[in-house]
């Protein structure tokens, strides 16, 4: 499964900057794209089989806090 990279706009728009088969490639492109975006857009990696789970793992808010295990 490849590495994914996208670029979040302010507004949470997703636009797809490619992908690499290696983690190590992926990294270093994101650092690059990182040191030119400015400070209201994030660049982010995701691990997913295709675009489609990229984003739909991208969109997903995040977990509230940390849990324990049997916490529900």
């Amino acid at each position: 499964m490849p590495y994914f990279i996208y670029r979040i706009g302010p507004l949470g728009v997703l636009e797809p900057l490619g992908c690499a088969e290696r983690f190590q490639d992926a990294k270093a492109r994101a650092r690059e794209l990182r040191r030119e975006a400015g400070s209201v857009e994030s660049v982010r990696i995701v691990f997913a089989a295709n675009e489609l789970e990229a984003e739909e793992l991208l969109s997903r808010p995040p977990p509230s806090g940390p849990q324990r295990l049997g916490e529900e």
